[in-house]
């Protein structure tokens, strides 16, 4: 398995950490006694930490290079001790008591680690990953062994410490072995640890391999549910807190990395599913500390049976599996919602058996499809080929197109999704209320934080990450606001206090969301009328603060705010599924220059599909102009045979006269119908020298009339001269045959830096631009080479600016192009001064003479022609325009 230096250290760094882990646990299980064990629980559990946040580190670095069973094995070890080291540490501090307590603290969590690492192990083997598997399945036998010895302490710890031994043994040996190679730069490389002859399968980079985290952490959820059930633990207590809390936030990072590999539906899944796993921790605390069982009220475990169905639906473009999957979490919250005190109950703890053993299947099958070149059927394709047939509805082609910014560089998917769906959920969590007791005793706390709170943060933070400053404000902004609401009013905090400290903090967030308000009304109608909603919402805390609250206001305003959030969230995940038809948000009560509506004026298009290049074309064709990237920096461009366009584009850029526009062309032989014209040295220079990112300033001549550029060739080049170019790139040059030759200036006002990237394009020059190609960042930031070729009949040529090809280069092009043409002959029809007809016989005897002018490409420096080749003769150098 081949790796490159960062993968293989990534690996010595994970396998390492294991290594050290195992250590740590082996030393403990064979020097501890029954009654003295050798590192307390306390100490025990903080070191667990710190391995489990190392394993978490490498987990997660190496799933960016799509290594799955790997990421996978580190970061399951990585919960498996996060959890087993918090349950120490409670432990330690006494609120787990004695071993029966800490026997049914430990078995549900290390229970679901066996049976996950046992998967881990079979798709190993049948992958041929010999050491992982080795690795997994002792870790694996280690939690069996540990659990019998937790039963029954005459088993004794030696099973287990042995296993520990193996796991040492293999990952030191390896990861050394890695960490050497890194170090010498592979000079040595211990025997076995780089498969040779194997081959491994190329994972997709669309592939979303952390999602198999997030299937574990469900696992571990349903064994802790379903323990009670089965009569392993007696029931459902403060020492399982670790292990749910654990799994959701494990389930938060499976989230956010989603959002990271483009998947919005499984980001908003485990989104989801962390809701429920934070709130069977908080029941369980809430048991300990106030000896009630909390109360679950019916509206939101309902609506979230319902948002969940829905996911499940639209996740049927993944097959089969997912969407079965999904039902089980359908079933469960319709479970907690029939049953009063619902995760004590026998009902919903059954229906998380069942999902423990989905779960496994599930686990088994996305691992082997995700490591493996051979797959499980899922019936991914079932829903592309049943829509195929119907005009209706059309499937987005491409999940990465959709989600591309227009301001900012991201790698995060559109996050709105889970960001509605979290203000229904919201909304739902406060229609229940109570009069008096203890405000704990209903569940309403986690529902409104967790899903108000946390989860409104993690896509505010996505949404500006993306460049979309007004959805990430209100995002954070709303999370502030539920989080605050909810420890207060829901937490025990808000208590009989009301009066003016409290509607002062409410009317602050009021005015805030004022300004969101005023915001949505350039974004569309729906973000407007979420924003006045949400108004609403706060009139209404602000009544309560004061005791003012007319009655059922707050109900009517928190349904009318669920049921906006819902069309919102139903919109999003409809609109990011289909092409056609798309579930309106509605246009922005106000369109200003640049912005509302920007989106739809100017596309912005994969500059890597055919299809892309076609419809910019096109948009090019009807006079207008377009952003561009190119192999170097990023380019406005005109059609040259649509003289307003060229006119246009020069005074979007507000163009200085000293920095007139280019001409460009994809071949060499869109200048065949004009070549008597040009001089043969020329003519053989610009073939040897293009496509490249060099730029030849020539003078002008009776042949720029045949582009037909008309009164707008005074906008390219000077009255003496015209820089022309054959860029180095795919993209330009699909372009430029599709347009033909085009006029180019660089994306930015004249002054500012170069524009290096499609989302600057925007930024710069807002919708004055027509359409722009995308493509993320320049491949180099450095400009071209400009080349003076106006005194090449002399054998002098001089540069206005060195850029990307040096010097050298050139100049060794040049002389091998003087050498070819010293008895060639002149173009008949190409007028010279030279009045001397044997005088380029004689021109590869002179000493070439290089000149470096200023800045104005209208104004050189004359070259003497006595001079050497001597290139340090000028050492100003003004900047030029960028896209010559």
């Amino acid at each position: 398995m081949r790796m490159t230096e960062s993968e293989s250290l990534h690996f010595s760094i994970g396998v390492l950490g294991i290594s050290g882990g195992s250590l740590l646990l082996l030393v403990n299980n064979y020097a501890s006694s029954p009654d003295e064990p050798l590192i307390t629980d306390t100490a025990l559990g903080v070191l667990l930490l710190i391995f489990a946040a190392l394993l978490a580190y490498s987990g997660v670095r190496r799933s960016q290079s799509h290594n799955v069973l790997f990421g996978s094995l580190c970061l399951t070890v990585s919960a498996l001790w996060c959890g087993s080291g918090l349950v120490h540490i409670l432990a330690g501090e006494n609120i787990i008591n004695g071993s029966r307590g800490l026997r049914d603290a430990m078995v549900p969590g290390l229970a679901a680690f066996t049976l996950a690492l046992l998967v881990i192990c079979i798709v190993a083997v049948l992958c041929h990953e010999v050491v992982l598997s080795f690795i997994a399945l002792s870790i694996c036998l280690a939690c069996a062994h540990q659990i019998a010895g937790l039963a029954d302490s005459a088993f004794g710890h030696a099973a287990t410490a042995v296993c520990y031994l193996m796991v040492c043994f293999v990952g030191a040996y390896f990861g050394s072995g890695r960490l050497l190679s890194y170090i010498t730069q592979r000079k040595i490389v211990l025997p076995g640890t780089f498969k040779k002859d194997s081959v491994k399968p190329m994972q997709s980079q669309e592939v979303n391999d952390i999602v198999t985290i997030g299937i574990i952490m469900n696992l571990l959820s349903a064994s802790v549910l379903a323990c009670p059930l089965l009569g392993v633990v007696p029931k459902l207590f403060s020492g399982h807190v670790p292990w749910l809390w654990t799994a959701g936030v494990f389930q938060l990072g499976v989230c956010v990395k989603s959002y990271r590999s483009m998947d919005t539906l499984a980001a908003t899944f485990y989104g989801f599913t962390s809701i429920l796993r934070f709130t069977e921790g908080y029941t369980a605390l809430v048991v300990h500390f106030t000896n009630q069982v909390p109360y679950s009220p019916v509206p939101f475990p309902v609506v979230f049976s319902v948002l969940f169905f829905i996911l499940a639906l639209f996740n049927l473009q993944g097959g089969f599996v997912n969407t079965i999957y999904q039902l089980f979490f359908v079933a469960y919250c319709i479970a907690i919602a029939s049953e009063p005190q619902s995760f004590f109950q026998r009902g919903t703890q059954g229906v998380q058996a069942a999902i423990f053993i989905a779960s496994a299947f599930v686990l088994f099958i996305t691992l082997y499809n995700m490591a493996s070149s051979n797959k499980i059927p899922t019936g991914a394709g079932f829903l592309k080929n049943l829509l195929a047939r119907s005009n209706r509805f059309v499937l987005q082609t491409n999940s990465k197109e959709l989600h591309a910014p227009y301001l900012g560089y991201s790698k995060y998917a559109d996050a709105e999704v889970l960001g509605h769906g979290c203000s229904v959920l919201a909304a739902f969590s406060i229609t229940a209320s109570f009069s008096s007791g203890n405000p704990l005793a209903i569940l309403i706390l986690p529902w409104a934080v967790v899903s108000g709170g946390v989860l409104h943060l993690i896509c505010g933070s996505v949404a500006f990450a993306r460049g979309k400053t007004l959805e990430s404000s209100t995002f954070i902004l709303y999370g502030i606001m539920w989080t605050v609401w909810g420890l207060t009013r829901f937490g025990g905090l808000y208590g009989d206090v009301r009066g003016l400290h409290l509607a002062v903090g409410i009317i602050s967030f009021m005015l805030f969301n004022v300004l969101v308000t005023a915001g949505a009304l350039f974004l569309n109608k729906a973000w407007f009328i979420y924003t006045f909603t949400f108004q609403l919402i706060l009139i209404s805390f602000l009544l309560d603060a004061v005791g003012a609250l007319p009655y059922g206001y707050d109900i009517g305003v928190t349904i009318i705010l669920g049921l906006v959030s819902f069309y919102m969230f139903l919109a999003s995940i409809f609109n990011c599924t289909f092409k056609s038809p798309q579930m309106p948000f509605g246009n922005p009560f106000i369109k200003l220059s640049g912005f509302g509506g920007g989106k739809d004026s100017c596309p912005h298009l994969p500059a890597r599909k055919s299809s892309s290049v076609q419809q910019i074309a096109e948009i090019m064709k009807n006079g207008g102009i377009c952003g561009m990237p190119t192999d170097t920096v990023y380019v406005l461009v005109a059609a040259c045979n649509r003289p307003q366009a060229v006119e246009k584009a020069y005074r979007v850029k507000k163009q200085a006269k000293e920095r007139p526009m280019s001409l460009w062309i994809s071949s060499i032989k869109q200048l065949e119908p004009v070549r008597e014209q040009i001089s043969p040295l020329l003519w053989d220079f610009m073939e040897a020298a293009w496509p490249s990112s060099i730029s030849l300033v020539i003078a002008r001549a009776p042949w720029m009339e045949f582009f037909g550029l008309g009164d707008s060739s005074k906008y390219i080049g000077t009255p003496q001269s015209i820089a022309i170019r054959n860029p180095d790139c795919t993209v330009a040059t699909h372009l430029i045959n599709a347009v033909g030759p085009i006029a180019v200036t660089s994306a930015n006002p004249t002054g500012e830096a170069d524009t290096t990237h499609h989302n600057q394009v925007y930024a710069k020059l807002g919708d004055k631009v027509d359409g722009v190609l995308c493509d993320g960042p320049s491949p180099e930031n450095i400009a071209s080479t400009v080349v003076d070729c106006t005194k090449i009949e002399s054998g002098q040529i001089g540069f206005f600016r060195v850029g990307l090809i040096p010097k050298s280069k050139v100049l060794q092009i040049f002389e091998e192009i003087q050498k070819k043409h010293t008895h060639g002959q002149m173009n008949a029809a190409f007028e010279t001064d030279i009045t001397d007809p044997h005088r380029h016989l004689a021109v590869s005897q002179k000493s070439l003479s290089v000149t470096q002018t200023d800045s104005g490409l209208g104004h050189m420096t004359p070259a003497d022609s006595q001079s050497s080749l001597d290139l340090s003769q000028h050492e100003r150098h003004e900047e030029e325009d960028e896209t010559l």
